[in-house]
C-alpha cells in the first residue's frame, strides 16, 4: 500500500527522518526526486556512475549535481557521499553485453553495479534505506531497476525504496526544475556505444 505524504508525516510525527542514500544518475533526474523525497527523508546524494564516458562528461555531470545540491532543498540540506570514478568496473561488468542493443543485458549489468555499490555504502555508513533517481527517466524500466535494487537490499541487509518517479509528472517536473536551476541536460545515458 502506498502512503500519501500527509499520511507518512502523520505516522512519523515527532520521529526523526529516516536517513536515505540516494543514488543520483544526474542532476536533472535528481532535481525532482530530491524535491519529492526531502520532506520525508534526510537525504545524502551519491554520484556513482562508472558507466559515463568520456571522463570529462563524468566530471561535468558530477559538477552539475554539486550545483543542484547548493540550489535545491534550501530548508533540508542534502549532503553528498564522495566516491571515485571506477570506469574499469563498468567495462568489466558490461563486457559480455556490448553486442546487445540498448535496454539489454548491458543496462541490467550497469544497474546491478551502481545499485550494488549504493546498497553496500548504505549498509556501511548506517543509512536506513537507499533509492535511485534512475526511475525518473522515461527511457529506464522501473520494474527491472526495482528488482535489482531489491536484490541488492537483500544482499547487503539495508532497505530499498522502490519507485517509479516518472509517474505523476515526475519527469516533466525534472525538466521544469532543470530549466529553473540552469542544469546541463545530457543527450545520452552515459556508456559508450560500439
Amino acid at each position: 500500500m502506498e502512503f500519501s505524504q500527509i499520511e507518512f508525516n502523520e505516522a512519523r510525527a515527532g520521529a526523526p527522518k529516516p536517513k536515505l542514500l540516494l543514488h543520483c544518475c544526474c542532476a536533472p533526474c535528481a532535481s525532482y526526486v530530491i524535491e519529492f523525497l526531502s520532506p520525508l527523508y534526510l537525504i545524502t546524494a551519491l554520484f556513482f556512475n562508472p558507466n559515463i564516458r568520456p571522463r570529462e562528461e563524468y566530471d561535468l555531470r558530477e559538477g552539475e549535481l554539486r550545483k543542484l545540491l547548493t540550489l535545491a532543498a534550501p530548508d533540508d540540506r542534502v549532503d553528498m557521499l564522495e566516491t571515485l570514478y571506477e570506469g574499469d568496473a563498468f567495462e568489466a561488468a558490461a563486457a559480455p553485453y556490448w553486442d546487445e542493443p540498448e535496454g539489454g543485458g548491458r543496462c541490467r549489468a550497469c544497474f546491478e553495479l551502481r545499485l550494488g555499490e549504493t546498497a553496500a555504502l548504505a549498509a556501511k555508513h548506517g543509512f536506513d534505506c537507499f533509492a535511485t533517481t534512475l526511475t525518473v527517466s522515461p527511457h529506464k524500466p522501473a520494474q527491472i531497476i526495482n528488482d535489482v535494487g531489491g536484490a541488492a537490499a537483500e544482499l547487503y541487509g539495508v532497505d530499498y525504496l522502490p519507485s517509479d518517479f516518472k509517474k505523476r509528472d515526475g519527469y516533466k517536473r525534472s525538466i521544469e526544475l532543470s530549466r529553473q536551476y540552469g542544469l546541463y541536460r545530457q543527450r545520452y545515458c552515459g556508456c559508450r556505444s560500439e
